[in-house]
């Protein structure tokens, strides 16, 4: 492994006070837009070959070969093709996407660009974070500039034959149009549920026509594995994750913030040496990627931060964003878990009723544990409960379930001490009660025979 200099940060100073907001002729004059030239001297098959052999994986959380997603879009082309780029980054911990648009959009525009001449797309369309205002603007002002200089627009990309239109789409705020097909229905107009597979985006995506779905992050390496090659690209990382990779760390941490370095490098060292160490206490737990990956315990500070080795020595879902969430050892998992299910059960689309109902019967029994009247059939239904939801036991639509699931089986296995303290057993045939104010009837978790309600 040889991370030797920034890549995708590489305009965007080390020190705060420094940093800039680079336009178009910022990014010309530092090599941006290179890579798109050399990129038309080539066909369409040969940059996704190149992609291909980068062994790029996608950076939005599922870690897919980028290059294989492109080889997907139909080559005979029947009508549009078109381009839709996540920049919906509502995982709670995840801000990296953020930060390149902030300081480089052009570097976004170029892989999008590039991405487009190899799956002959005719639109993209930006679909940026509802709550991103000053981030939808730079994308308007960068697109602007790069209509204006020949990137986009009627008369082809540098006057090429490749033509490309590139619109921004605001989201409304909801984390499920995160989930590639809830984005396309949103995207349409729509209410933003996920969609049945097959028929896949490739196929039948935005508006029914070949659709490529594409992070911002995995777009922003395209131009770099273009311009220097996939043998530079695969000097970084592990042999199954190559690359580099951007770490938004967040936290009980003395320096948060985003921070870029090769994909494989230890938890511990993401902490010590990129974010200056822990704050308040010793280390105890870190959500590795997003609340939907799980978290990584104690004695798990050796677990390398790549797309297989948090997944099978680390016992998550994967590494997802790699927005972590770092927690010293005054942290209550117990409560931790309640706030990772809770947005599960108010972001649930709804459409799927595992998801619906069991993400809000999670919540109600760690109200009730956290409320002083849990049990230990409590934590059995929990593990229950979380076995039989998401796409992996084949009960729903899209992933979201998977996240509620994964949250709460990591949780608990690796700190089940902590929940277990949290439900004392009781003798046969007790029962326990709390006198309520009229006051209160209406938000309290009242005990009852069949468990705790709100009445």
């Amino acid at each position: 492994m040889a991370f030797n200099e920034p890549v995708l940060t590489k305009r965007i100073s080390t020190d705060p006070d420094k940093r800039k907001l680079h336009w178009y002729d910022d990014y010309v004059a530092t090599g941006g837009y290179s890579a798109l030239r050399k990129a038309l001297d080539l066909q369409s098959d040969e940059i996704i070959n190149i992609v291909k052999e980068s062994s790029l994986r996608g950076r939005g959380g599922a870690g897919f070969s980028a290059g294989q997603k492109w080889s997907f879009i139909p080559k005979e082309k029947k009508g549009p093709h078109y381009l839709a780029v996540n920049a919906d980054e509502s995982e709670p911990g995840t801000f990296k996407d953020r930060y390149l648009i902030d300081y480089d959009p052009h570097q976004l525009l170029e892989g999008i660009a590039i991405c487009a001449i190899a799956t002959q797309c005719d639109i993209a369309y930006i679909f940026i974070r509802g709550e991103y205002h000053k981030q939808a603007k730079i994308l308007e002002r960068a697109i602007a500039e790069a209509y204006a200089h020949g990137i986009f627009g009627a008369n082809g990309i540098l006057g090429s034959k490749h033509k490309l239109e590139c619109y921004v789409h605001r989201g409304a705020g909801a984390y499920i149009c995160g989930e590639e097909t809830g984005l396309l229905e949103a995207l349409e107009g729509k209410r933003g549920w996920p969609r049945n597979k097959p028929p896949f985006p490739a196929i039948a995506g935005a508006f029914a026509r070949p659709t490529v779905i594409n992070n911002v992050e995995t777009l922003c390496c395209v131009p770099h594995i273009i311009e220097r090659g996939p043998a530079w690209f695969k000097t970084m990382g592990t042999p199954s994750s190559p690359g580099p990779k951007l770490y938004g760390m967040s936290g009980h941490l003395n320096k948060p913030g985003v921070y870029e370095h090769e994909l494989g490098i230890t938890l511990d060292f993401a902490i010590n040496e990129l974010s200056g160490g822990m704050k308040g206490g010793k280390y105890k737990a870190a959500i590795c990627g997003g609340i939907s990956m799980g978290v990584l315990g104690t004695d798990q500070l050796d677990i390398k931060l790549d797309f297989d080795d948090v997944r099978f020595r680390g016992g998550c879902l994967g590494l997802g964003t790699a927005g972590m969430i770092v927690m010293n050892e005054h942290t209550d998992m117990v409560l931790a878990l309640r706030n990772c299910v809770r947005f599960y059960a108010h972001e649930s689309c709804g459409q799927c009723t595992p998801c619906r109902e069991g993400s809000h019967w999670m919540r109600k029994i760690l109200d009730r544990i956290i409320d002083g009247y849990g049990k230990i059939a409590d934590l059995d239904m929990l593990m229950e409960l979380e076995k039989t939801m998401g796409i992996m036991p084949g009960t729903t639509i899209c992933g979201l379930a998977d996240g509620t699931a994964w949250a709460t089986r990591t949780f608990i296995n690796k700190f089940y001490d902590e929940f277990v303290a949290r439900c004392p057993e009781q003798p046969a045939g007790a029962a326990r009660s709390i006198t309520l104010p009229v006051n209160q009837r209406s938000r309290t978790n009242v005990y009852t025979p069949m468990g705790s309600n709100t009445r």
